[in-house]
């Protein structure tokens, strides 16, 4: 339970944070609720106006049942369903059945203890004259039949009214009694007359709701003698998420038996505790987790202070300015800025910028800060696990991650927005900064657009341990990556962005999965720039690629041709069979120099010596062997692509269409 603890502590500390208080964590004994009406009364509890709210979360005071409660009966305290807080809701023929006893007599309650508050005496004043409803239609709020029945239904040709178009509807129909009734108690001089926003109904709740001590027991989290939680909240993700972490509901079954006389034997828990700790996740989730539908992974610092997100990309976060990178300093030994030519080892600039950014947050954290990344999700509606979760220091955090983005760094592809757009179509522009690739991409990258939810979360989970824990990426999603990348005939030619974003990411994870090899004797570094001594045939291959690719190219966009080059449509089969289909692309050249020869003759002798200085590189028969490329020879096309793209081999080359968007 060290993660309930943790939580725990973070809410003490996230509670006195310099934050508005619609951004701190939720208080305990609240729960939150989407409101879709909003009434308005004065001190006295006489009615003034009402209205229909659209997409409006609240927090609401709520009991232990009432926070998790299903189809059973358990009231809030405050705002409620029209079913609870309106007697005469059955009188106007309400589908389901009425609790406005069970509401009124808890408010009775609280406004008679010592707790009580002036607005929530109002509102009791208001509700028991029991006109709820008949207010509500009086005003145009609910809609009844010429029964004086609530419809279900809006059949009329008139403009449908608000409150039918924001409640969830079943089958096409609905239930008026199921819209949440919020309070607004106007008094002079009072500028917190919404009283969800009102923290002093807040603090007179919590006081209230703490008076009940009839479960007292031992806290297994603080140690000290509690009043424990018999229901642990729900609504961890979003307001309408029903999954649990911790139940104990399956006292009938082989829960307990042989170990356990009851639950709280086997797990008790503090009320204030269970709901500081998953009010606290709660709060990290929507304020900084990430998402991947009913999965969810967060990471924090229990002081409250921000640290960097394990699950974004490098371009994400080094192109904020969050820290001024040049006023950082750093404690390690670095080269000299006159040995670094960024021109070629692009890779030591961004390792620099890399560390800069780190050494800001260590600046900010303790060395002894505690930093806690979970991962949660549910296998069914209501039961949700942990599926991931580490405890680490400042230093091991900071530097798992920098590996992590060090380590997987390519040239990533992505695309800005130009400032001075004065058309109506933004203009654009494609850039190629350094930076580790997104999770999810990876996952789509790999198993295409149409990966599934399922196998996302699984993709997921399996790099999580990559990033945080520093282990060998899985050589599956290597491989499916790089097959992706050299079918390329396989993207549509309106997705041939597509093709270049996953060619990145495919170079990102196998230049990564070397760095990282189990074996050690097969790990290598790569550079992220054209390595021209490099003599492996994978690599060479690669290289001879994208020069015939450039060459091609270059003749077509003389021509005003918008098609494929010879070398895209083979990439595949090149890379399966580089010497026999390295023939059928030169033959293919030949047409494409006869006409660069006539134009662009400075152009071509360059690419041609460059053709004659790889082969050259060939060890022995290493050209004419048979086997099958591996994802090595996309690193040297990569490369070789952004030398050609940015040092043009003569002033007269026309920019291919591919350069820009």
């Amino acid at each position: 339970m060290s993660w309930m603890e943790k939580l725990y502590q973070t809410y003490e500390a996230g509670i006195l944070l310099d934050l508005p208080q619609a951004q701190l964590p939720m208080p305990t004994s609240h729960t939150l609720q989407n409101a879709h009406i909003n009434i308005v009364i004065d001190g006295e509890g006489n009615f003034k106006r009402a209205s229909v709210l659209e997409k409006t979360q609240i927090i609401l005071p709520a009991t232990e049942d009432s926070a998790c409660r299903g189809n059973n009966e358990a009231s809030h305290a405050l705002a409620d369903k029209l079913q609870y807080v309106a007697e005469d809701y059955a009188s106007f023929g309400g589908k389901k059945k009425a609790y406005f006893e069970s509401y009124k007599e808890q408010l009775q309650a609280w406004c008679a203890s010592e707790n009580s508050h002036s607005k929530v005496k109002a509102v009791y004043n208001y509700i028991k004259k029991g006109t709820v409803i008949n207010d509500l239609v009086i005003n145009n709020i609910v809609f009844v039949d010429a029964d004086t029945v609530l419809l279900t239904q809006w059949v009329s040709d008139a403009e449908t009214p608000l409150l039918f178009k924001v409640l969830p509807k079943e089958k096409g129909l609905l239930d008026q009694g199921s819209a949440l009734v919020c309070w607004t108690v106007e008094i002079i001089a009072d500028p917190n007359a919404d009283t969800w926003k009102d923290s002093s109904i807040q603090a007179s709740w919590i006081a209230y709701d703490s008076l009940d001590s009839n479960n007292a027991g031992l806290c297994y989290i603080t140690g000290h003698e509690k009043n424990l939680s018999n229901k642990h909240p729900a609504k961890i993700r979003h307001s309408g998420d029903k999954a649990k972490l911790i139940s104990s509901n399956d006292n009938s079954g082989y829960t307990y038996r042989g170990k356990f006389i009851d639950d709280v034997q086997a797990c008790g828990i503090g009320f204030d505790v269970s709901q500081k700790a998953h009010n606290a996740l709660s709060w990290l989730i929507q304020r900084q987790g990430f998402r991947n539908g009913d999965q969810a992974y967060v990471s924090w610092a229990v002081s409250g202070k921000s640290i960097p997100e394990p699950l974004v990309d490098a371009y994400a976060f080094l192109s904020e300015d969050e820290f001024d990178l040049e006023e950082v300093e750093e404690s390690l030994t670095q080269l000299p800025e006159t040995l670094l030519d960024h021109s070629i080892d692009v890779g030591e600039s961004y390792a620099r910028q890399l560390k800069k950014y780190m050494a800001g947050y260590a600046a900010k954290l303790s060395s002894n800060e505690q930093i806690i990344i979970m991962g949660i999700d549910s296998a069914t509606p209501g039961r949700m696990g942990i599926i991931y979760y580490r405890e680490l220091f400042r230093d091991d955090f900071l530097n798992r991650l920098e590996n992590w983005h060090k380590e997987f760094s390519w040239s990533q592809r992505h695309t800005v927005q130009l400032a001075d757009n004065t058309g109506k179509k933004p203009k654009t522009k494609v850039i190629w900064p350094i930076s580790s690739p997104v999770p999810k991409d990876i996952a789509t990258a790999a198993y295409g657009d149409n990966v599934t939810d399922s196998l996302k979360k699984k993709v997921i989970e399996r790099l999580i341990p990559c990033i945080i824990d520093g282990q060998p990426f899985p050589l599956d999603l290597v491989i499916s990556c790089v097959r992706k990348a050299t079918n390329r005939i396989g993207y549509a030619s309106d997705a041939q962005w597509l093709w270049e974003k996953n060619l990145g990411i495919a170079c990102a994870l196998y230049k990564g999965y070397y760095y990282r090899h189990p074996n050690l004797t097969q790990r290598r570094d790569y550079a992220m720039a054209l390595e021209e001594n490099y003599h492996s045939r994978d690599y060479l291959y690669g290289r001879l690629l994208a020069i015939a690719e450039r060459i091609e190219d270059v003749a077509l966009n003389i021509s005003g041709e918008n098609r494929s080059t010879t070398a895209a449509r083979l990439m595949q089969r090149f890379a399966d069979r580089p010497f026999e289909t390295w023939r059928t692309i030169e033959l293919a050249l030949q047409p494409y120099m006869q006409r660069l020869r006539v134009s662009r003759a400075g152009f071509l002798t360059n690419q041609l010596k460059e053709l004659d200085a790889i082969l050259a590189l060939f060890k022995h028969d290493d050209f004419s062997r048979k086997e099958a490329l591996s994802g090595e020879f996309l690193l040297a096309y990569h490369c070789q692509r952004q030398k050609l793209r940015s040092k043009p081999s003569t002033t007269d080359e026309t920019p291919s269409q591919g350069d820009s968007e």
